[in-house]
């Protein structure tokens, strides 16, 4: 009576096969990752030197008053731009919004960056991202923390000069994005899209 045959080194070679695609994928995967993450923050800096540049010239035209008009105006339409012209969706929020509120993943999120500063990590170093499968859509998910800088209490500061106070309030009356000492954590840049694999 023969012996059925059993192929091992087949079966072994089959299964290292599996393998090696399945880690090829990954690479690929971390590769996507890696390359959007890069166009998210391109974008991202692109929409920080705008807004700036916009908000620098309003200062030395008309002082923190002109600058407030081009947040609330220019900003919006700054992201929107941005968004169309990528493809992806760009806010900015915080856990004081002043306009836009945050999901609450993003919320978890900016409260988990602010444990991190208090661990001692630099505010520029602070992001986070991670892979999410939404409505069937694999979506790549990305923050970064936004520092207060001293030129950012005149509208968010402690010590709101009162005339500005009343302009804020009347742009956006659900405001809480004041209080802020420099070096805080005031918000972040939130960047979704499908990824692309």
């Amino acid at each position: 009576m023969t012996k059925p045959t059993v192929r091992i080194p087949s079966l072994l070679a089959a299964t290292a096969l599996g393998l090696a695609s399945m880690s090829a994928h990954a690479n690929a995967n971390e590769e996507a990752v890696k390359a959007q993450l890069q166009d998210y923050k391109a974008t991202m800096q692109t929409f920080g030197k705008t807004l700036k540049g916009e908000l620098q010239a309003a200062m030395k035209e008309g002082g923190p008053m002109a600058a407030v008009q081009i947040c609330n105006e220019r900003a919006p339409e700054i992201a929107a731009d941005l968004s169309e012209e990528s493809g992806f969706t760009l806010r900015r929020t915080s856990l004081k919004p002043r306009a836009t509120e945050p999901t609450d993943w993003e919320r978890a999120v900016m409260q988990d960056f602010e444990k991190r500063k208090a661990d001692g990590t630099p505010i520029d170093e602070i992001a986070w991202h991670e892979v999410k499968k939404v409505d069937g859509e694999k979506q790549l998910r990305f923050m970064k923390a936004i520092g207060t800088e001293g030129v950012c209490l005149n509208c968010h500061g402690q010590d709101v000069d009162p005339k500005l106070k009343a302009e804020i309030d009347r742009l956006y009356p659900d405001d809480q994005a004041t209080g802020y000492a420099k070096g805080d954590i005031r918000g972040a840049f939130s960047i979704t899209a499908e990824l692309d694999d």
